[in-house]
């Protein structure tokens, strides 16, 4: 699949919301979550959707009122609250695999038209609708369960390889939100740390995870944390 430029223009003020994508419960024989299922299975509402911020990870779930996460412990949180990915790149992996992917097939909430999901910055501000406020916060890291439920042979390696993970993103005004919102990109940080850039450094290229503090407050707490151990192991290294 081909990446994603990593920091093209403006996004255009036609950026739409396709979808709103919530999910329940499904019990699975491959997961470990204490729940015993996943809630990857997420299916577009017919109406409205009511987006907070759901509280700390480990204690909260999903930030779309009636959207399950069932494993708290690796996702969910005010960190986790929603997830975006781009109807474009849905269309892209459709090809490559030679496969309808719906709406919400990936675990989304958020299916985007319009909108260069991974090559938003980190700290990036979207106005969907008249009140929802998100601040993109990190990419998505694939798991087994997300590739025991596509299905698909080494999709965890496809997926890394390619490097266009949708973005997850924090509430920092609630607001009810539907299909056909627009998104409006309302703050733009003037740093090089996109959701793609920061995937690449937590993944295939972690040479990268020192540039990613450029990003400041807006991090992801783990991905920070993570950046400044290895910036930390790279300084001791030197003066040896």
């Amino acid at each position: 699949m081909t990446r994603i430029p990593e920091a093209g223009p403006a996004h255009p003020p036609t950026a739409t919301v396709l979808t709103v994508n919530v999910g329940r419960l499904m019990p699975v024989e491959y997961t470990d979550a204490p729940s015993g299922g996943t809630g990857i299975d997420k299916r577009p509402a017919d109406g409205p959707v009511r987006v907070v911020a759901p509280g700390r990870k480990g204690e909260a779930g999903s930030g779309l009122v009636g959207d399950m996460v069932s494993d708290t412990r690796h996702h969910g949180g005010n960190d986790q609250a929603v997830y975006a990915y781009a109807r474009e790149d849905l269309d892209a992996w459709a090809c490559e695999l030679g496969r309808e992917l719906p709406n919400g097939v990936f675990g989304e909430n958020l299916t985007t038209q319009g909108l260069d999901v991974t090559g938003a910055r980190i700290g990036e501000r979207w106005r969907i609708g008249p009140d929802l406020l998100l601040e993109v916060a990190s990419a998505r890291i694939p798991c087994r369960t997300f590739a025991s439920w596509l299905g698909e042979e080494h999709w965890v390696k496809r997926f890394t390889q390619a490097a266009v993970p949708g973005a997850y993103l924090r509430v920092l005004e609630p607001g009810e939100i539907r299909a056909g919102d627009p998104v409006e990109i309302v703050h733009r940080p003037d740093h090089e740390v996109t959701v793609g850039f920061t995937f690449r450094a937590a993944t295939t290229e972690r040479a990268l995870l020192p540039r990613v503090l450029a990003a400041g407050d807006a991090l992801h707490p783990e991905l920070r944390e993570s950046a400044r151990s290895f910036t930390g192991t790279l300084s001791i290294t030197s003066k040896n």
